[in-house]
């Protein structure tokens, strides 16, 4: 009797953890060096994916299986967008510094004008770093996670990948209504998804059964919780199709380095009125599992 309830508890130990606060809860993960491997000659080829919480990070984990470090570095970077922008610049710094570290202690002479060059041109996408001779060290980094979902769009229990992130809540209100970033030009609050990596996931998700979408997943810093509030976000993104609290921030700390980004959201509960009763965590995070299962094979072939 009391093993099962052990094991009751610890099956709904993932719902108490995201219950409290919107889709993530009070688990915040901790940006652990250890989770990213040795950078290695070919780290261009590897694959960064941030989480927000440790319930995330380790479903993706058992979806990638035994032979995950051999292409993945997986972290929990906390929630919202700001940790999640944070937490990815950090890692993304972190391997660009140990691979010059490590070429410059295996290099018999200086780096010459022409090997710079070389580097620099690894990484054709636009970004801060752009020609500066430091190589991207990752060809990749998604944003996965649980999340909501637009009715009609992306049910609960289902997947999306997708073609933009965008910040939907970034900008000013004004007598007229909302006025994005972009609007007032101040900046960008889209950036795009690497469009061929993302139809190419879809695909394979479909292939493997999964219910799939693509469209935009919105990033906000405060999960939506009534019906008017949803409306207003379609309004302004009319192709949402999932919300989180990351994706942007992740995507932006990408874009500065030049990889490009992918999102991955597995749909917990509806975008609208608050209804816990209704959220399906564990079915979300096993989702989030099984795709993860599917990313593996579509990266490493």
């Amino acid at each position: 009797m009391n093993e099962h309830r052990q094991d009751e508890d610890q099956n709904n130990k993932p719902n108490a953890s995201f219950e409290n606060s919107g889709h993530h809860g009070d688990l915040i993960g901790e940006i652990n060096t250890s989770d990213i491997s040795p950078v290695q000659a070919n780290s261009s080829q590897r694959v960064l994916i941030v989480t927000a919480v440790d319930a995330e990070k380790d479903a993706v984990l058992r979806g990638l299986g035994d032979t995950a470090a051999e292409r993945f570095d997986v972290i929990a970077a906390g929630v919202g967008p700001a940790s999640a922008a944070a937490g990815t610049a950090a890692t993304l710094a972190y391997a660009v510094a140990a691979a010059s570290t490590r070429a410059l202690a295996q290099a018999s002479t200086a780096p010459s004008p022409s090997d710079v060059a070389q580097a620099s041109a690894t990484s054709s996408r636009p970004g801060p770093l752009a020609g500066t001779g430091y190589s991207p060290a990752y060809m990749l980094v998604i944003s996965a996670g649980i999340g909501g979902g637009f009715p009609g769009r992306a049910d609960v229990g289902s997947l999306v990948v997708a073609d933009a992130m965008v910040a939907a809540d970034l900008g000013s209100q004004t007598p007229d209504g909302f006025l994005s970033v972009d609007e007032l030009g101040f900046g960008s609050s889209i950036v795009a998804a690497d469009a061929e990596l993302a139809a190419r996931l879809r695909h394979e998700l479909q292939r493997a059964g999964l219910a799939v979408s693509g469209g935009t997943a919105v990033t906000v810093s405060t999960a939506t919780g009534t019906a008017e509030t949803a409306a207003e976000l379609l309004r302004r993104v009319p192709d949402a199709a999932a919300e989180g609290m990351e994706g942007f921030g992740v995507a932006t700390a990408a874009q500065q380095f030049g990889v490009p980004a992918l999102e991955l959201r597995a749909i917990s509960n509806a975008v609208g009125p608050r209804d816990r009763d209704a959220w399906r965590i564990k079915d979300a995070l096993d989702a989030l599992q099984a795709a993860s299962s599917i990313l593996r094979e579509v990266i490493t072939s």
